[in-house]
């Protein structure tokens, strides 16, 4: 067997992300309204969260745009103890959530959890805990824009 190697690296640059219609929308929504949109697939039926233009299981373009949430439940979660870039300190936890009226997930930082003891926590979020999205004061169009609280 070949012996498996590693290479080191550093991506250290700078990138503009084009969004396209549907990412742009949703990111619109959520600094404008401060709520959660899903795009409603016409053939599945299926309300993809965030909205995106195209359904990932039947290629079919996405119609009406649904509100979605605020309250959902948490599916998986993890809980970050090492610092990186553009994250608040740890620990931390960032989870999927499936917000109420919507088929898909997405991830967001779960806040106001107490993780002194981080098999507390981790034992009370495997229960699958309700949630709720809190939007920040200032919205600038960002999933950061909100994160998720346990009711």
């Amino acid at each position: 067997m070949t012996e498996l190697i590693t290479i080191p690296g550093h991506w250290g640059f700078d990138y503009t992300y084009f969004a396209g219609e549907a990412a742009s929308r949703f990111f619109a929504e959520l600094k404008d309204n401060r709520r959660v949109m899903g795009a409603r697939c016409p053939s599945c039926r299926r309300v993809l969260v965030p909205a995106r233009a195209f359904c990932d299981a039947c290629f079919e373009r996405t119609g009406d745009w649904v509100e979605v949430g605020p309250e959902g439940t948490l599916e998986t979660f993890t809980i970050i103890a090492t610092a990186f870039p553009g994250l608040p300190e740890p620990p931390i936890v960032m989870a999927y959530v499936t917000l109420d009226n919507a088929d898909t997930a997405l991830v967001n930082l779960v806040l106001g959890l107490d993780l002194r003891d981080v098999d507390a926590a981790a034992a009370r979020l495997q229960r699958q805990p309700r949630v709720r999205a809190q939007f920040v004061a200032e919205p600038h169009g960002r999933i950061t824009d909100f994160a998720f609280t346990l009711l």
